[in-house]
């Protein structure tokens, strides 16, 4: 299995629907739009060729810079048989950051998906437990979102040139 074959049989499935098809370091790397996420995540895991049956990780990324896809829900699966791996973004609206939940394909998609809720916020309809799982439930932030500054600019007892500045 090559990074071009399983590209070629998931656009011959998925046509326009999956699109930026990138190899950093060696690993395939594609987006698919929201619609299709739980077709192409059930396709990898169930065809007899690919067996995708391991989901690494989900998690998120927050990029405000990106007017239209500020929010990516980023999947890692990885197939045993094959020895494979290969990595699916999804791109979303911050007026809309809502996602279907894949935990029908992988009990641990559970608590990776709490997890990208509780840090930024992102919504997996139709989530059994959807709720906080690392931090407080009265938390009205997602500390993982790029909102705030990085450092305090009020502080008076940091000096710079000790920081490289």
């Amino acid at each position: 299995m090559t990074n071009q074959s399983v590209a070629e049989s998931i656009v011959k499935k998925f046509g326009d629907d999956v699109y930026d098809f990138e190899e950093p370091f060696g690993f395939l790397t594609l987006s698919v739009t929201r619609d299709q996420i739980i077709a192409l995540l059930t396709y990898l895991k169930e065809d007899a060729t690919f067996q995708f049956n391991f989901l690494t990780d989900i998690t998120g990324v927050h990029s405000p810079e990106n007017p239209g896809r500020e929010f990516c829900v980023v999947y890692h699966l990885h197939s045993f048989v094959n020895n494979f791996r290969a990595r699916v973004k999804v791109f979303l609206n911050a007026e809309d950051i809502h996602i279907p939940t894949a935990t029908e394909l992988w009990a641990s998609a559970n608590w990776m998906e709490r997890e990208t809720y509780d840090f930024f916020g992102i919504i997996f309809d139709g989530h059994p437990n959807l709720k906080r799982i690392l931090n407080m439930e009265d938390m009205d932030y997602h500390p993982m979102r790029r909102e705030y500054p990085l450092e305090d600019a009020t502080r008076e007892d940091k000096i710079d040139a000790l920081f490289g500045r």
